[in-house]
Order: C-alpha cells, then structure tokens, then sequence
C-alpha cells in the first residue's frame, strides 16, 4: 500500500527542493512538481516528492484521521 502525507514547507531551498515538516520530523524533499509554492503551504508527499498543494484545513483533517489510526504520532498539530 502506498501513502501520501500533508507535509509543511518551512524553507525552500535551490534546484526545486524543500525542506518540509511533519508531527515534528523534517525532512528534504523535491518540490519539482508543484509550482508556486510558498513558506507555510502544505504538500502531499509521497516517496520524496510533493505531489500537490493542499489547503491547511485539509492538512488538518488528514493528520487528524492518520493519527487516529496510528499511523503517525499525536506529538504535534499541524
């Protein structure tokens, strides 16, 4: 089975890529795909690569749902 995460960008860094967060776990990836992203928009992610850009309510939503699976921590809100 193959899952796409919310992930935050908090920097854009050169040659298409970002650095991103999650439930505090940051991370680099490419954000190639996605065109005019800005600091503190949030990205599916999935394999290294930002898929597209989602609004933050629907960030929320997901994590909220991902964490009431288990399948990430509840450390941290978007």
């Amino acid at each position: 089975m193959c899952l796409a995460i919310p992930v935050k960008i908090v920097e854009l860094l050169d040659d298409g890529m970002a650095r991103v967060t999650m439930e505090g776990v940051s991370k680099v990836v490419s954000v190639a795909l996605v065109e005019d992203l800005e600091v503190g928009d949030y990205v599916i992610l999935h394999v290294g690569y930002a898929l597209s850009r989602i609004s933050s309510e629907e960030a929320e939503r997901t994590l909220a749902l991902l964490r009431e699976a288990g399948a990430v921590g509840a450390e941290a809100a978007p």
